[in-house]
């Protein structure tokens, strides 16, 4: 058995190994990025958000449905409010904006229609429709001030309409709105950049975090699992990008107001998009995090729409408006807190460490234990990784939780098989002889049973039923024997459950040890209460009284003191005992309640070291056989504080006897026990004596204690 610890613990360390090695494999990539979009959520429900919207270096403009209610654009297509983008334009422009980028591609134009109109086509006849908007193109792209987006689709990208790549000077300000989807189809990436024509070229978020910042455009950095990508560090929420309706802005832009758009929009990256309940929703790593949508910015001109109506939706979604995907982006591009991720190396440390953790506790705990403790170590992973996660650290949880879940798992199902294997068989085999604490300090000590004890400070509790063998030769065999069983069962029950342990059944007697194998500081007071209640259960047990046909009563001996305790035998059987003197006391105890008629006596040693637990009342004081020292003998009455007040005045009266018969004066004490003799056994015995001696009054030698003939 020696070596099992280790072969276990190189056990545990394999199921650790490969448990981290799966986790950390593409085998789990389905499950790789999970970890982001809990801890987006966990971090924004503990510490709220950790930028104020106002700070934003993004803010969104949005084709919301509002926009879409609200005249001129209600019931009109997009590409006829060419005008009003223009317009708009130009007042985010002049009111300071940094840069302008367009999340939304409009690929054709009403100047170019084909569709015949009268004598000519739709386009000939509204020519120069698109101008003031081609004009503010122009503006601020010969500025640097705006980006218009494409989307990279196969071979053929979706351009914007020929007229807006010309006032954009082409691909000097055009640049893919492109996003990257990991493999369970949620976007927790945005490319740095793209090959287009054989060239590297910035993403839109990068170009316009560069011109925001004036530095070079980012291409070959960003997360270390993919990379050239930024990993997007979404807040929670719907208020994180300042959001403003294009219908309030074209109606502030047609009045004129110079000062909102300033104080709205000078030194921002403004990104135009849309925000509608059915076109360009993406789900991100944010969507256990999302709250309500709407346009949530300073208005202008009109006033915000009733919720529900208009754009303000009244319910949160788990996907989210494209738009705020590159805003979020730029944000983190500008200040430096894209998500740090771990790769896979980084991912198996930690799954190995957490696995290790949980196959240990699966080795030293039991089932419900471990698996209590293998949650803790989680949750306390998860705890230091939300924090970890305001700093713009993305550690892994999913993956180490559930390579530790597998690992607790196997290890309890390696002990179950394996290791446990002969311990089990052990207890079964053993369960039936010995003592549960007998059987699980051996098993804890790692060593087959040997010849061997030691000194420890016991309580030893002797029983026997009163009158047995008159009973027994009265009742046929197989009564006796059932009601022994139901007899001895009960004692046992009880004897166990106060921490003690059943030494041996000699007939219809016990003897119980308290205080071994396993420690018991209070092993007297538990003795005791072992024993009042075994008075008690006695009386309840009926099948034994009515095959003894009536009350039944018990005797019941406790002494404590210094015993050895330990495997005595012989080399080919042996038992786990108590030997000693304070045993032999403990039985001669037992017997002496013959004397006194009572149920349970103790030794002083017994009632010193249960303190101030019970109310007793001293007996007498007795020489036993073997013994040339007197012993003080005591009476359990009950708990302190609880004892009947006829009990207590029926003590009182004894031990005022008592306490006479000792100084010589029987005559006396005979008129104290008088007063309780008839209902209390011990007096009566008193009474005798006490009349006895007052007739015959013992010599100067006399000492106050008697010696019972009897075991």
């Amino acid at each position: 058995m020696d070596n099992v610890q280790p072969r276990a613990t190189l056990a545990a360390l394999l199921i650790a190994g490969v448990t981290a090695f799966v986790a950390a494999s593409p085998a789990l990539d389905l499950f790789h990025g999970r970890s982001i979009d809990i801890l987006t959520a966990l971090h924004w429900r503990g510490f709220g958000n950790t930028h104020k919207p106002a700070d934003s270096p993004a803010v969104a403009v949005v084709f919301d449905e509002e926009t879409f209610r609200t005249p001129p654009f209600e019931g009109t297509p997009t590409v006829t409010w060419t005008r009003e983008i223009g317009q708009v334009l130009t007042a985010i422009l002049d009111g300071g904006a940094k840069v302008v980028g367009f999340d939304i591609v409009l690929p054709t134009s009403i100047e170019q229609s084909a569709m015949p109109f009268g004598d000519e086509t739709l386009g000939a006849r509204v020519r120069g429709f698109d101008r003031d908007y081609l004009r503010a193109l122009a503006t601020g792209a010969r500025a640097g001030k705006v980006v218009l987006g494409q989307v990279q689709h196969q071979q053929s990208p979706v351009l914007p309409a020929p007229g807006q790549r010309v006032a954009v000077g082409h691909g000097r300000n055009i640049r893919a709105l492109n996003v990257h989807t990991d493999p369970d189809d949620v976007i927790r990436r945005v490319p740095l950049s793209f090959e287009v024509d054989g060239a590297r070229v910035p993403s839109m978020a990068a170009e316009l975090a560069a011109r925001a910042t004036g530095r070079t455009a980012p291409a070959a950095v960003g997360s270390s699992t993919v990379p050239d990508t930024v990993v997007l560090n979404f807040a929670g929420g719907a208020d994180d990008i300042p959001t403003y309706s294009f219908a309030d802005l074209s109606a502030c832009a047609t009045k004129d107001d110079k000062e909102f758009f300033r104080k709205n929009f000078a030194g921002k990256v403004v990104l135009i998009g849309t925000v509608l309940d059915v076109e360009d929703r993406k789900i991100t790593s944010k969507r256990f995090a999302t709250a309500p949508e709407g346009a949530r910015a300073a208005r202008c001109a009109l006033p915000p729409p009733p919720q529900g109506e208009g754009g303000a939706q009244a319910f949160k979604r788990d996907s989210i408006p494209g738009v705020y995907i590159h805003a979020t982006a730029v944000n983190n591009l500008i200040r430096g807190d894209s998500l740090t991720e771990f790769g896979p190396v980084g991912t198996g440390i930690v799954a190995f460490i957490l696995s290790a953790l949980a196959a240990f506790a699966a080795l030293a705990l039991g089932p419900v234990m471990a698996t209590l403790a293998t949650l803790g170590i989680v949750a306390a992973w998860v705890a230091a990784a939300t924090a970890a996660f305001g700093r713009a650290v993305a550690l892994p949880v999913v993956d180490p939780g559930l390579a530790a879940v597998v690992a607790l798992g196997a290890t309890i199902g390696y002990r179950f098989v394996v290791a446990d294997k002969g311990k089990r068989l052990l207890r079964q085999s053993f369960a039936l002889y010995l003592a549960p604490s007998v059987i699980e300090k051996m098993l804890a000590s790692n060593k087959p049973p040997a010849l061997g004890g030691e000194t420890r400070n016991v309580t030893v509790y002797f029983s026997d039923i009163a009158e047995f063998s008159t009973f027994a030769e009265k009742i046929p065999p197989t009564e006796l024997v059932a009601a022994m069983n139901e007899y001895l069962s009960a004692m046992t029950d009880v004897i166990e459950a106060h921490g003690g342990f059943v030494d041996k059944y000699i007939g219809d007697a016990i003897v119980a040890v308290f205080g071994a194998p396993l420690d018991d500081p209070d092993h007297a007071t538990h003795a005791v209460r072992a024993a009042l209640q075994c008075a008690s259960t006695l009386g309840a047990l009926e099948k034994v009284r009515a095959a003894f046909g009536g009350n039944v009563r018990q005797r019941i001996g406790l002494n404590s003191g210094e015993a050895l305790v330990g495997n005595i035998g012989s080399r080919r059987r042996f038992n786990y005992t108590v030997m000693g003197d304070m045993v032999n006391l403990a039985s001669r105890l037992e017997g002496a309640n013959k004397l006194y008629g009572t149920t349970v006596i103790a030794s002083d040693a017994t009632v010193a070291q249960t303190g101030p637990a019970f109310a007793w009342r001293e007996l007498d004081a007795i020489r036993v056989k073997g013994r040339t020292q007197a012993v003080q003998i005591y009476e359990p009455l009950g708990e302190q504080g609880a004892v009947a007040p006829e009990l207590a005045a029926r003590a009182e009266a004894y031990g005022e006897g008592l306490a006479r018969y000792r100084a010589r004066d029987f005559s006396g004490a005979a008129d104290h026990f008088a007063r309780v003799a008839a209902g209390d056994p011990p007096s009566a015995q008193f009474l005798a004596r006490a009349k006895h001696l007052a007739h015959n009054p013992p010599g100067p030698d006399w000492e106050p204690v008697i010696a019972p003939d009897e075991k």
